[in-house]
């Protein structure tokens, strides 16, 4: 009698990675769907001329050191599986990601830390990075080696008092409707153009920063299940981030519900931004997310 065992995700993988080994991958570039990013002369220039203007209206956050070497750092945003469950259900419940509610409270926590008493609105960077394997001529698995991520910039106007919840389906609607819209596909080519020049002259971003916005996160979670083949192998624990202290948001997430916890490695540039102000900016967010998550499980009871 045969038996027949069906390949696991993590299985898949491996698979993958070894029918790819010695394998240089095409450029995402080189493989998007023909005619998705045909742009005119005229709509490029303008769409360029419009990133350019709106960064310069970007608030940042303060600057600690923007003159020495700098390095990326990490802070960990760690959430107990029934808060994070709580918050998984108030996502739901309104039909988005978790995207859009840490991004609300990466906006929350960020204007509320500069003591604006005055309810004066100021506009802040959101960058959503989304996964373009599936999409591509041919398409590639999620196992398949390289950076196949594309970002949509989108302005967020915050004037303090903002709820999460209605935050959160704001920048989520937002970052949807553009995508929709293919504009995380069309405009690369005008993204990458306009990092290049401010790679070659910083003094193009304020204070010489290469700060592109206030904060990116990622579209899609990712889950994570597998400590007990960690614990096999002797691994207690690990993260998963990139760099952030060359052109870059002031702080990135990446995040990923591990064994039913959220837990974020949030990067960021130091000595640009420092331990102790990204630390505060870190713990708020939590707070943030944790008391909506809460209100979730009131309103359920109710």
């Amino acid at each position: 009698m045969a038996i027949e065992e069906e390949e696991t995700g993590f299985q898949q993988g491996q698979k993958e990675i070894t029918m790819n080994k010695g394998e240089i991958s095409l450029a995402m570039e080189d493989i998007l769907p023909k005619g998705i990013v045909k742009k005119t002369l005229w709509a490029r220039g303008v769409d360029m001329l419009s990133y350019s203007v709106n960064s310069l209206r970007f608030t940042n956050l303060r600057f600690k050191d923007a003159k020495s070497p700098r390095s990326t750092q990490v802070v960990r945003l760690l959430i107990n599986p029934d808060d994070t469950q709580k918050i998984l259900t108030g996502c739901k419940a309104r039909g988005i990601k978790l995207c859009g509610a840490l991004g609300a409270a990466g906006l929350i926590a960020a204007h509320s830390s500069k003591s604006r008493s005055d309810h004066q609105k100021k506009k802040y960077g959101v960058v959503t990075l989304t996964d373009c394997r599936s999409i591509l001529e041919p398409p590639l698995s999620n196992h398949h080696f390289g950076f196949y991520h594309s970002a949509i910039l989108n302005t967020h106007a915050i004037k303090g008092g903002e709820k999460l919840w209605e935050l959160a389906e704001k920048v989520y609607t937002v970052f949807t409707h553009y995508k929709s819209c293919n504009k995380h596909l069309s405009d690369m080519a005008d993204l990458n153009f306009l990092m290049c020049r401010a790679m070659e002259n910083p003094g193009l971003t304020p204070s010489a920063s290469l700060r592109t916005c206030l904060i990116s996160v990622f579209e899609d979670t990712v889950i994570d299940e597998s400590s007990n083949q960690q614990n096999q192998v002797g691994v207690e624990d690990y993260m998963g981030c990139a760099s952030a202290h060359g052109i870059a948001p002031s702080i990135a997430i990446f995040d990923t519900i591990r064994d039913g916890r959220l837990d974020c490695i949030c990067v960021y540039p130091s000595p640009l931004h420092s331990r102790e102000q990204m630390q505060e900016l870190v713990d708020n967010m939590k707070c943030i997310l944790v008391d909506a998550g809460k209100n979730v499980a009131d309103e359920t009871e109710t």
